[in-house]
């Protein structure tokens, strides 16, 4: 036995306080939100203050995992331990891009090396993502908060991604949709009230 459910008003019907056209931007409005842009940056400077770091980043691992790329960092002003200049020149992004794992690097001031910790983003719908923070020493309660935070941050940037997909369909049924005029929906409540 199958049950069918209406979901919205029925045929004909006229909407209370405001039109469909209203209510249809009011949505779009509300799943378009800040942006995945807008989120990355705040969860790039969210790493850093829950690691207590100076620098955080986010980047992306190339689709055959040669190459990785910066998508979004977060460094103090002047950037003082050379922190991108050091990813940029260094190894650190190849080595990511071949990893799957955590990565923690001790943080070495003869060398230059600012300490460094990066963990895998869990995403779903595209390639892999590290989140790392720098600028310090990282032990093991640094990484498995980091992890977790990752984790987090990852189900934040598929949402954002599926409400940004959202948003793009129902500006296209906004713009083909026929909502009646004020003069329309006043006539349609008064035949269907008398």
């Amino acid at each position: 036995m199958s049950t069918i459910q209406q979901i919205g008003p029925a045929s004909g019907s006229v909407l209370p306080d405001g039109g469909s056209g209203d209510r249809l931007r009011g949505l779009i409005e509300t799943f378009a939100g800040p942006g995945a842009d807008h989120l990355v940056e705040q969860v790039v400077a969210a790493a850093a203050a829950v690691c207590s770091a100076g620098y955080a980043g986010l980047v992306e691992v190339g689709p055959v995992a040669e190459n990785a790329r910066p998508v979004h960092m977060h460094a103090p002003p002047g950037d003082p331990l050379a922190v991108l200049r050091w990813l940029r020149d260094g190894t650190v992004l190849t080595t990511l891009a071949a990893c799957s794992d955590p990565l923690r690097l001790p943080r070495e001031e003869r060398t230059g090396q600012p300490g460094f910790l990066a963990v895998p983003v869990p995403l779903a719908s595209r390639g892999q993502a590290y989140l790392w923070v720098a600028g310090r020493r990282f032990d093991h309660r640094d990484e498995d908060l980091l992890v977790r935070f990752a984790t987090a941050a990852g189900r934040a940037l598929e949402a954002a991604q599926g409400f940004e997909a959202a948003t793009r369909m129902l500006r296209s049924v906004h713009a083909f949709a026929r909502f009646p005029s004020g003069r329309e929906a006043a006539a349609q409540a008064r035949v269907l009230e008398g």
